[in-house]
């Protein structure tokens, strides 16, 4: 069986109630819900972590990466500010989507920039949890 990890970063355990305007109401456990639901319909397995430790995000890429499964990652305001998740997945040859529930070209200057797109596949922002889901059926095209 396939395994797709998604991991969470800061502050990212807060949805549904931190900024709604901005991030929206549904709660990670509702996105974590919604994707289970899909990967067990394509009898994948899902891995699905939430840390507001930078340590754990950079152990738990390493691990993917070393197992050759894919990765959707929401860094949250590290990925604005770590160069150790870059090298993450640079030294893991992870295998990295990067998502974001608002579109960060449309917010404040400092969240214009990611340490995390130049070693990611791709990207994919705005789209609120949907953006989850469109990350997950690209890893699901290519699984």
């Amino acid at each position: 069986m396939s395994v797709v990890h998604v991991l969470n970063g800061p502050n990212l355990n807060l949805l549904g109630k931190r900024e709604p305007g901005i991030y929206g109401t549904a709660t990670l456990d509702d996105i974590r819900a919604k994707l289970d639901e899909r990967c067990a319909a394509k009898g994948v397995s899902l891995v699905f972590k939430q840390s507001n430790h930078e340590g754990d995000l950079v152990t738990w890429i390493q691990e993917a990466g070393q197992a050759g499964a894919p990765v959707i990652l929401n860094a949250g305001a590290f990925t604005h500010t770590s160069i150790a998740l870059y090298d993450a997945i640079k030294g893991a040859q992870a295998s990295v989507i990067e998502v974001h529930l608002s579109n960060v070209h449309a917010r404040e200057s400092f969240r214009h920039h990611s340490y995390i797109s130049p070693a990611a596949r791709g990207v994919i922002a705005g789209f609120g949890p949907l953006s989850y889901f469109l990350a997950l059926e690209a890893v699901l095209e290519n699984i």
